[in-house]
């Protein structure tokens, strides 16, 4: 099966907006058992739009778009794809009486501009939009019009929260019905920290070639502070060649994995620390609180986080977590022992079961021989004592930022394992 995706819009490649599409639709059709195999942006321009439907529809036998159902002038998908098809357009009563109902019932005049949403090319299958104004489309495209075969056109409103749903409740139960023979499709992905990821695959292939033989595909990817390890199987058997292969991959590279397919590191510290009923306490210099603002991004941060100081000026070590001054004089706030001091001093005021501390040099100035740019030391205080380690993060401050954090919350994880 051949399915494309053509997304639509001028922002999409002046690069002002951010093409989550992509990522989206995708994911969703290869969950569904049905890998994506082309995507085409173009601009809002409405014979860009038209050339590349009409080139996807002698190939794909499902071509979706993004965009372009608006009322605006520069909204065109509409009005195009049904001249190519060579439908008349129609005025949908039910679609139009849903607009009506949509700014009536959040009492705002309707402008004369919206009710083009409602027009229709015949004889398409109509999306209703429970998010928004703009319908999505269903088309059959016959056999011998563009290719032997027949095609289907799906054509979906651009903005995300109308685009979602509408794909998750109409248009995949209408995939699996219209297509049952798509065959079972497995993907897992394992997310581990602290190797490299020609280590990593150093590693696990050998031990996993009998299962490659089996049709198992193994991918890599090498993210900021992490390697995903991905498994994919399709056919009878998939679930249990996929299974297998986590398993052989979990023994393998032990507490290196610390989670699989979207879990994020924060999500699993928090599990963890909600789990052992623990307390987490954060000092944090130059992260500027990034660490804080990941953790609280998980739903039920509140039960495990005590709080946490943006330690950044000497002074503010020394007056919130207790850092001395001899040892900000002898060895330099970016140091062994400030980060411990941060951590420990950090703990203690907190009465916290844990606390994280960081210092470094985030640059691109402030660096010497000693201690170059990237320089960073991160401490984890626990009620055992307190771990200290050094990095070398040389990235730009954004990326440094969040090497850092990752860091700094994997050394947080693997002392909370330490407490099975």
């Amino acid at each position: 099966m051949q399915i494309e995706i053509i997304n639509t819009g001028s922002e999409l490649l002046l690069g002002r907006v951010l093409n989550t599409h992509q990522q989206f639709l995708c994911r969703r059709f290869a969950d569904a058992g049905a890998v994506v195999g082309r995507l085409t942006c173009v601009s809002d321009a409405g014979e860009e739009i038209e050339q590349a439907v009409r080139d996807a529809l002698a190939r794909a036998d499902i071509i979706v778009t993004t965009g372009g159902l608006g009322p605006t002038s520069d909204d065109r998908t509409r009005d195009h794809i049904a001249a190519l098809l060579g439908r008349k357009l129609q005025v949908n009563q039910t679609v139009l009486s849903r607009i009506e109902k949509w700014f009536c019932g959040r009492k705002r005049p309707m402008p004369k501009s919206t009710a083009v949403q409602a027009q229709v090319p015949e004889g398409a299958m109509v999306l209703l939009n429970e998010h928004g104004t703009a319908p999505g489309l269903i088309i059959e495209v016959p056999a011998g019009k563009f290719r032997a075969a027949k095609s289907w056109l799906v054509m979906l409103p651009g903005p995300p929260r109308e685009l979602r749903p509408m794909f998750d409740v109409q248009v995949l139960p209408w995939f699996r019905q219209q297509f049952p023979e798509v065959a079972v499709f497995v993907c897992r992905t394992l997310k581990t920290s602290g190797l490299g990821e020609s280590r990593v695959e150093e590693v696990i292939a050998p031990k996993l070639q009998l299962l490659v033989e089996r049709g198992l595909e193994i991918g890599y990817c090498a993210r900021t502070g992490e390697v995903d390890v991905r498994f994919v199987s399709c056919g009878v058997g998939a679930q249990v060649i996929t299974a297998e292969a986590e398993m052989i991959t979990r023994e393998l590279l032990g507490d290196s994995v610390f989670g699989c397919d979207d879990e994020q590191l924060e999500q699993v510290v928090v599990r963890l620390l909600t789990e052992r009923r623990r307390w987490l306490v954060l000092a944090e210099s130059c992260t500027g609180g990034f660490i804080a603002n990941r953790i609280t991004n998980v739903p039920g941060a509140s039960a495990v986080l005590w709080g946490g100081g943006v330690t950044y000026a000497n002074d503010a070590k020394m007056k919130l977590v207790g850092v001395r001054e001899e040892t900000l004089r002898e060895h330099g706030a970016v140091s062994e022992a400030t980060a411990r001091e941060m951590a420990e001093g950090a703990r203690r005021v907190a009465k916290s079961d844990y606390a994280i501390a960081v210092t470094g040099i985030a640059g691109p100035s402030g660096g010497s021989a000693g201690k170059p740019v990237g320089t960073v030391f991160i401490a984890v205080a626990t009620l055992r004592g307190v771990e200290v380690r050094r990095s070398h993060n040389d990235f730009d401050r954004e990326t440094f930022k969040y090497v850092t954090s990752q860091q700094a919350l994997d050394m947080l994880r693997r002392a909370l394992l330490k407490e099975k």
